[in-house]
């Protein structure tokens, strides 16, 4: 009897360390979940993206790793593990399944943590400093961080990016607070460039210019650096193309609004 009770007291002690663990490694495994899933549920992982393995009261076990060209890890004990295509959760449990199935331990506890998904990428074209693919992660998944990635919109680009997503086009103003558009996995980004009009003549600085809002002729001159001593705001001339396709020349007013590909002409004075 005295061996019955100091085996039963022995157990009532260890319960609470026991159950503390066990309460811990629950919690432990559902921080690493939610790690996981903030960084995209669902998302499958792929070649170049950075995880961290970890296996629940196994430090030595503990491991960060990129997915290689043939889509594994290398975790400690067991080798190489195909996780290319499956998602943090399912690559958790084929790790977990691997070390009980090679007997090195009885009932691991996994979590894969996806560190940066390199796998996810879009495309950026048009009027940026440096065009090309740019590599998604949780803190660089937004339209205007991929465009600073990129160098930035030229002074020639458009405010109005197009994102091109499962072939249909979504138009994004990145001057308001639509900037904060997040990007996916296989999205192109097109920077157009801006809309211009054309000034020419009596002015210091001929050329194209970009159409801003709300434009009038007098902001069109001085764009173009203003009309030199030999010309006349007296003597302007417009051309636009209408909505069928003919230019049609006309006198301009300082007042008169400004669109997309007009040209003005600033004349000569008279005397």
């Amino acid at each position: 009897m005295r061996y019955v009770f100091l085996l039963l007291a022995a157990m009532l002690l260890a319960f609470p360390a026991w159950a503390q663990n066990a309460d811990k490694s629950v919690a432990d495994k559902a921080g690493g979940d939610k790690m996981a899933g903030d960084k995209m549920v669902g998302d499958k992982l792929g070649i170049g993206d950075a995880v961290r393995v970890t296996v629940f009261q196994q430090p030595d076990l503990t491991t960060e790793a990129r997915v290689s060209e043939k889509g594994t890890v290398l975790v400690p004990l067991i080798g190489e593990q195909k996780v290319e295509g499956k998602t943090a959760a399912e690559a958790g449990k084929q790790i977990a399944d691997a070390l009980k199935n090679g007997k090195y331990l009885k009932n691991p506890q996994v979590s894969v943590a996806v560190i940066t998904l390199r796998s996810r990428q879009v495309s950026v074209l048009g009027q940026v400093a440096r065009p090309g693919r740019y590599a998604l992660d949780d803190t660089s998944s937004g339209l205007t961080d991929v465009l600073a990635a990129a160098g930035g919109v030229m002074p020639t680009g458009a405010d109005n990016v197009v994102v091109m997503r499962d072939g249909q086009k979504q138009l994004v103003d990145v001057k308001n607070k639509e900037a904060a558009f997040r990007l996916q996995n296989g999205d192109t980004v097109y920077v157009d460039r801006a809309p211009v009009f054309y000034i020419y003549g009596e002015v210091t600085r001929a050329g194209a210019y970009r159409v801003e809002p709300n434009m009038t002729v007098m902001q069109a001159i001085a764009a173009g650096g203003g009309i030199t001593p030999r010309g006349s705001d007296r003597r302007l001339k417009m051309r636009r193309t209408g909505d069928d396709g003919k230019v049609v020349e006309t006198d301009a007013k300082l007042s008169d609004a400004v669109k997309t590909d007009d040209v003005i002409y600033v004349k000569e004075a008279l005397f």
